[in-house]
């Protein structure tokens, strides 16, 4: 299938906090040729900001400054962007928590969701953001995921890593290890394979292998080192198998990680965030991609932070932000085929 007819998701991108790497990597990212083959991107942010991060980077701009994803040009060497206002950019400081730079990040995913409501946009990649700045402007959500679940009234947002031939799907994400450890009921496990092998199949998955990662070491060896494997695990796998959901385990999480890399699982179910992100950060920091299912478009994030400490430096790697937009766009691409 050449480029002509190809379909490409209209993918909006976030520029993330204005006082981070983002300005940066997304002028980075919107000069890959590749990124342009596989989707239709445009920025959500400022020109200012971005004019001022490809200076640093010793880049010249061509902009078309747009109100609506339609009046995009979608072509390679002139960047589409819309603004969301008229902010004091001088006043922005490179690697420092600032309320307006929180304002103007929050501004921006709140266009991105208002767009994706609209069904104007087919995806969304976002740059990150400081929780301490967003903070200061009142959110109360820890971090993207949440925001988005919440202001798209969404019942659920599930997390995902996409690293090579690994998915893994998260129990929880954002909580003490301690309360993650007692979180993951029954209940709740079995909702989010539930809810996994519902979103597997939206993109053209039928009947997904998902394995269910065990909490203990061992498993906890029949009781000796734990024994939530026998009174949740267990039982949560086996109520979805007889809800006829292909799902397996609890799998040593040791050793599930290994054997899932070579593409065996459709999914993994991990149960608490540091479980599924050394695994996967491991294997591949940099092509470890963050998605959200569950919203009515489909999310994701690079898997770093805003780097401060490098901001405006010009020497912030953009790979992650190409990486993280062009497994949106094959998701989101794998969806529409769906509908």
């Amino acid at each position: 299938m050449n480029n002509e007819t190809k379909f490409r998701p209209v993918t909006a991108i976030t520029m993330g906090d204005p006082a981070g790497i983002g300005p940066e990597i997304v002028v980075g990212a919107m000069l890959d040729k590749g990124l342009h083959e596989c989707c239709k991107p445009f920025v959500i942010g400022s020109i200012a900001i971005m004019e001022r991060a490809a200076k640093i980077l010793g880049k010249e701009l061509k902009y078309n400054k747009i109100d609506d994803p339609d009046q995009a040009k979608y072509e390679y060497g002139t960047i589409d962007i819309i603004e969301t206002g008229d902010y004091d950019t001088d006043s922005i400081e490179w690697g420092k928590v600032q309320k307006l730079a929180g304002q103007m990040a929050i501004d921006w995913i709140m266009k991105s969701i208002e767009l994706g409501m609209e069904k104007k946009i087919d995806a969304v990649s976002t740059a990150p953001i400081h929780k301490e700045a967003i903070k200061l402007v009142g959110v109360k959500e820890p971090g993207h995921t949440e925001i988005y679940q919440h202001q798209t009234h969404s019942p659920y947002a599930l997390t995902m890593f996409s690293c090579h031939k690994l998915r893994v799907f998260f129990v929880s994400r954002h909580m003490s290890l301690v309360d993650a450890c007692h979180y993951a009921t029954k209940e709740v496990v079995l909702e989010n394979v539930v809810n996994i092998d519902k979103e597997l199949r939206k993109i053209g998955i039928e009947n997904p292998l998902i394995a269910v990662a065990g909490l203990n070491p061992h498993n906890g060896d029949h009781g000796l080192f734990g024994t939530e494997e026998i009174t949740d695990l267990e039982p949560a796998v086996k109520a979805a198998q007889e809800m006829g959901i292909n799902a397996v385990g609890p799998c040593p999480a040791d050793s599930l990680f290994h054997i899932g890399k070579s593409g065996k699982y459709d999914a993994i179910l991990s149960l608490y965030h540091d479980q599924g992100h050394i695994a996967c950060k491991t294997l591949d920091f940099e092509k470890s991609v963050t998605l959200t299912f569950g919203l009515p478009f489909i999310r994701s994030s690079v898997d770093h932070g805003t780097a401060f400490d490098i901001a405006g430096k010009g020497i912030a790697d953009e790979v992650s932000l190409i990486e993280s937009t062009k497994v949106v766009a094959e998701y989101a691409a794998k969806q529409h085929e769906r509908k």
